[in-house]
This record gives structure tokens, sequence and C-alpha cells, in this order.
């Protein structure tokens, strides 16, 4: 495939990142759409709505954009395989943290693909909205963005949709990211996949240390004439940004015997014990379990909030489309916009110094196959 003329440069951090992606678009404008957006997703602006790029690209031409995202012919699949390729190379068999979450936002209207009244959780109550199942990846304290997929509720299934719940589509996300080699050595989710079995029993079957969150209300099978015993209450600080934070406290709950899996609570307050901050964690890591749980429960609050905030502050949510296949592509320039950020951190300047001259570019554009 040969490009008329080159496309048109916008700023050196986005030109030099969407270079490997250039081979997947059949004509020059395709291309320099998708750095524009790229360089729109990033700028300082309240909405990333494609009117609102348009106005801080300086163009009025936000049709455009629009017709990219909706018609034109690039495929979201292919642009997310080659963007989980430089992942992948960045991370050169690292081992780092995989956190399953989902996301739900809020969206008017009935016609939007997929979209009904369910939990949202950016909302925590019931709404009409679209909710994802979301994977990112944690190393040396950096967060970046992996794959997601969409929940489809069984009554707005299409003919060619195959129902699947939420855990369903995590065990799915985890066995396509082993398939494409990923290299992550522990699993942390929230009560809705720690309280799914399929999701824990897929867990152990693949050998992964896991830290899973269960609704403190949650019970637990016991051997006969087995007595629960609590250790004593123990504080730590879950740090969300440098400038929230919020005391929690810790305990280990001995079912009987200590077993595996091991159980703690977590909570904000230990005499009263609040239904929405109170927590039972559920894990298979060993040693000194309030102290390494309490450090993974910190972690996990940094990895969700940081995540959110990157994926809402590049406009996740600001879309203006109804079509799923439109949406999956907006979707995806997102995370590619996030994954752009992310790999400026220092836990990638080794493998950024590595690709200075190129060469291993090259190899990434050579694994994905044209549309």
């Amino acid at each position: 495939m040969t490009l008329s003329r080159t496309a048109t440069e916008t700023v050196a951090l986005v030109d030099c990142y969407c270079r490997a992606y250039e081979h997947l678009f059949v004509d020059v404008r395709s291309f320099e759409h998708f750095k524009l957006l790229h360089f729109g997703l990033i700028a300082v602006s309240p909405r990333k709505t494609l009117p609102a790029i348009a106005r801080v690209l300086g163009t009025e031409d936000a049709q455009a954009l629009h017709h990219f995202v909706a018609n034109s012919p690039w495929d979201a699949r292919i642009l997310r395989q080659q963007r989980l390729n430089l992942v992948r190379q960045t991370l050169r068999q690292r081992p780092f943290l995989l956190c399953i979450d989902e996301t739900g936002d809020r969206k008017k209207g009935r016609t939007t693909d997929y979209a009904a009244r369910q939990y949202i959780t950016n909302l925590g109550r019931v709404e009409n909205g679209i909710v994802s199942v979301n994977a990112c990846g944690v190393l040396d304290g950096a967060v970046f963005p992996l794959t997601f997929k969409v929940f489809k509720p069984e009554h707005k299934l299409k003919s060619s949709d195959q129902y699947k719940s939420k855990s369903q589509l995590a065990v799915q996300i985890i066995e396509e990211l082993m398939g494409q080699e990923f290299c992550f050595e522990m699993v942390l989710a929230d009560c809705l996949y720690g309280e799914s079995r399929q999701f824990i029993e897929a867990l152990e079957g693949w050998g992964f240390k896991y830290a899973v969150m269960l609704r403190g209300s949650q019970g637990v099978w016991m051997p006969q004439g087995r007595n629960i015993r609590l250790t004593r209450w123990r504080q730590f600080n879950c740090v969300f940004d440098a400038d929230e934070h919020q005391p929690y406290y810790i305990r280990e709950a001995l079912f009987g015997r200590r077993l595996t899996p091991r159980f703690c609570f977590v909570t904000t307050d230990p005499r009263l014990l609040p239904v929405e901050t109170t927590r039972l964690i559920m894990t298979d890591l060993e040693g000194d379990l309030p102290g390494i749980v309490g450090h993974y429960y910190r972690l996990r609050a940094r990895i969700v909030q940081r995540f959110k905030r990157m994926k809402n502050g590049l406009g996740w949510a600001d879309y203006r489309l109804t079509e799923y296949a439109a949406i999956e592509r907006w979707w995806e320039l997102v995370l590619s916009a996030c994954w752009m950020v992310s790999q400026q951190s220092q836990a990638f300047a080794e493998s950024l110094a590595f690709w200075a001259d190129g060469s291993e570019r090259s190899v990434l554009t050579e694994e994905t196959p044209e549309p």
C-alpha cells in the first residue's frame, strides 16, 4: 500500500508514536485523522467530543473526524492487535500485575447499542448506560491499558450475539492475553469477579496468584465443627493520589485453621463495619497476610483510580455514537492515546531508548496483518 503523499505533521510525540500504525490505513487522509485524534485526545479540553477536538485542532471539519471514526475503512481489532504488539514488545517479558475492572457510563436514549438500565460503576447506582469489562496492567508504578470487552445485556443481544456474563468476559480477556504471550504474575479484581466461581477456578487452573474482593456479607463454607477466629485490626492508609488518602483497617479471618485461599476483612470503620466500605478479600498469597493484602488493596485502589481518571480525561465516555462498531473504534483510539501517554513513564524508559533507531518497530509492523 502506497500513500500518495506524506502525512501532515502534528507534534513529535504523536508523530513518533503513530508511525507504527501507518501501514494499517489505506489512504493518507485516514492516517492524518488518526494522528489528529491522538493529538486532540491528549489536548487540554474539558470534553473530548469530536466538535470539541475539531475546535482544539483549529478546524471546523468535525464531520471528517466523525467519518473517520464511524465509516473509514480501518479495523479496530487490527489496530488493537498492533497496539498490544507494541505493549508486549515494550514490556520485554517483564512480569506485571493484571487488574480486571469494569467501566460504566450513563447514556441517554434507547438507540445506543448495548445501552440498558444496569449498574453504572461511575455513578454507583442503576442508570441507563453502557458497561465494559477492562484490563489494565501495572509495572513499577506505571499503569497502562490492555484491552476491553463490552457487556451485552440479554435483552439487548443482536441475532449474531451470544450472551456472556462479566466474569465470562474477564476469563476470555485473560485467555486472549495469555495467548498473546503477556507475562503477568498476579491478578487483582473486585467483588463481581471474586464471587464468580468460574473466574476463581480459571485463575487457579492457570496457576495465577490473585487477590479478589468479596462483599463483607459473603458467606464461606466451613467444615463442621470449625470456628471463625479473627486477628486484631491493623491500620493502613489507602493513598489514591498525592492529595487524597484515607485510613483503612484490616484483619485476617481464620475459618477453622489457616487454609488456601485465605481471607481478610478491610474496612474504614472497625466498629461499625459500614456495608459501603467493608470488603472481604480472598487471596492465595502467603506470608503476613494483613500486610500483603493491605499493600495490594491499596495498590488496586490506586490502579483503578488512575486508569479511570486517565480514560475519562482522554474522552472514554465523550462519544456521540450509537452503533457499537463505531463505539469500539472510539474506545480503541482512547486506549491507544492512553498507551501513548503511559509509555512515557520511567518504567518504559529503557525500552524506548532501545527503539531509538526504529529497528524494533519495524519488527512490530510486520507482525500485524493489513486489513
